[in-house]
Formats: C-alpha cells, sequence, structure tokens
C-alpha cells in the first residue's frame, strides 16, 4: 500500500490584495484569503501602501514598513 505525505508549508510566497482581502500565496501552492477587517492598519491603507510589503524571515512574515505592520504566516494558518 502506498501512502502519499504532503509537505505543508507555512512560508509565504507571494501577498496581493482584493478591495477586502488579502491573499497569501504559500510555498506548497495553497493560498489563505484573510478579511483586512482583521488587520485595521491594512484595512485603511492605500493600494499603494498595501503593495508596498516585504517578506521577512525567509517567509515567515510580511511587513510593511510604512504601515508599521508585521503579520507572522503561522498565525494565519493556527
Amino acid at each position: 500500500m502506498n501512502i502519499s505525505t504532503i509537505n505543508k508549508s507555512k512560508l509565504a510566497q507571494d501577498v496581493s490584495f482584493t478591495e477586502d482581502k488579502m491573499i497569501v500565496l504559500l510555498e506548497d501552492g495553497r493560498e489563505l484569503s484573510v478579511p483586512l477587517d482583521w488587520f485595521p492598519r491594512l484595512r485603511e491603507a492605500s493600494k499603494e501602501e498595501l503593495n508596498d510589503w516585504r517578506l521577512i524571515g525567509g517567509g515567515e512574515g510580511i511587513h510593511w514598513e510604512a504601515l508599521d505592520e508585521d503579520i507572522s504566516v503561522a498565525k494565519l494558518i493556527d
């Protein structure tokens, strides 16, 4: 009997936005869709500010310098 193993990652690879959601693409191909209402600073940010992010810790987190906001990818999954 063969058993397949799925390697799940908690590392972000990309981030994008809709009008009311943040979408985080994980290394393993999964996508997380999170309401912007969970993050007041992001909810109130302009499109330019939202798109000015960078990955930190090799994808463990997302950082917005101008907004002084950091989000842990693992906390979004848990």
